[in-house]
């Protein structure tokens, strides 16, 4: 098959561009790829991090992309739309993870040659943080769209309301292989000025609102002195207000802050130090941090919002916290270490690795091609 892979690639960085690069080396093997990316992602304005960009500690693959895309300049949805047609692949395969790239997106499938299909892979539908936009925006570019990839039940619940004839597999998302191997978790712990001996936490990755970065500070408190909380992870906004939290802290001490991006060669460092990865999320649909999490064989303590419980399985690959409030956090992280059954799950996770692999995605998306041709 000929396949253009429309998203966001190098130089870009970031989960987006680590998910959509393993996917084009799966594809790229048994098909005839191209790559189109951004000109312009996000307008600076709107991107609250330090860059969108790669920097030098950063493990890329440097896939070849065409970079015709500007995020908010119709006149190149208008002109990467008509590069493509002429390039006339069998399928247009996209990442659709918030409202704001719909009409660039959709613009670019629109009016597409007849043979040509268009299949979105689904990170949400309906968005965490809602803006009066997010739907006009979603549905115009469902409406430009033939079948779904989804990776969770609830944002295939979300694409079935807004679309209920939607053509669509649900696939686990793979696991990142790109980020090193397992480290000597002592090693690693002396690596990040850890206590050796400690329970250690991780709460990894961007920190935004909706991911309860603040829930979990509190249910810290609530924890005793055999604990450590690591938390990793560049701020979309302010840290002052975590920061007031833990200055009001009892266990302050033991909370580690590496406020940053972190750079793809020091993530085996975190994931090896920890005990458990805790993901306190408000809301969510999925999280690309279990794939990493797993990698490393690292069980997972998430609540009970979304589709994290697809991901995280209760008392197998991890624990399942029933309510995102400070006591049941606090009990269930409590818990997790009284059940004393770390090992037992990392030996699970190993299980599990076999259904979450790049090749299995690709595979289900060229199937899906031909259920829709």
């Amino acid at each position: 098959m000929r396949i253009c892979y429309l998203s966001t690639f190098y130089p870009f960085r970031g989960g987006i561009a680590q998910f959509n690069a393993a996917l084009y080396r799966a594809l790229e093997s048994q098909h005839e790829m191209s790559a189109v990316t951004f000109k312009r992602q996000y307008p600076n304005i709107l991107f609250p991090g330090e860059t969108q960009y790669v920097t030098e500690g950063d493990k890329v693959d440097e896939i070849d992309s065409k970079i015709w895309l500007d995020s908010i300049n119709p006149l190149t949805w208008l002109k990467t739309r008509k590069r493509i047609k002429k390039i006339a692949p069998d399928l247009i395969l996209m990442k659709f993870w918030m409202p704001f790239f719909g009409p660039s997106l959709g613009a670019v499938c629109a009016k597409q040659k007849k043979q040509t299909k268009r299949i979105a892979i689904l990170d949400n539908v309906i968005p965490h943080e809602k803006r009066i936009i997010d739907m006009p925006f979603t549905r115009y570019f469902l409406k430009c769209t033939d079948a779904y990839i989804v990776m969770s039940e609830k944002v295939r619940d979300d694409l079935l309301s807004l679309k209920p004839t939607a053509k669509y597999r649900l696939v686990k998302h793979p696991l990142y292989n790109h980020f090193g191997e397992l480290l000597n978790q002592s090693e690693a712990r002396k690596s990040l000025n850890l206590n050796p001996d400690k329970k250690t936490l991780l709460f990894f990755g961007f920190i935004r609102d909706y991911k309860g970065l603040d829930l979990l500070i509190e249910a810290f408190n609530a924890l005793d002195e055999s604990y450590q909380l690591v938390i990793a992870g560049e701020v979309y906004g302010s840290f002052e207000k975590y920061d007031k939290l833990i200055a009001q802290n009892k266990n302050s001490e033991q909370i580690h802050k590496h406020i940053k991006y972190i750079s793809d060669t020091e993530v085996s460092l975190y994931f090896s130090a920890a005990d458990a990865c805790v993901l306190p999320y408000k809301s969510a649909t999925q999280s690309g941090i279990t794939s990493i999490a797993f990698h490393f064989e690292l069980p997972i303590i998430a609540t009970d919002v979304g589709g994290l419980k697809e991901l995280v399985q209760h008392e197998k690959t991890g624990e399942i916290i029933p309510k995102a409030d400070v006591s049941s956090i606090a009990n269930g992280i409590s818990g997790f270490f009284d059940k004393d059954k770390v090992e037992t799950y990392r030996q699970n996770i190993r299980n599990e690795k076999s259904e979450m692999t790049w090749d299995y995605l690709a595979n289900q998306i060229i199937e899906l091609h031909q259920d829709i041709s």
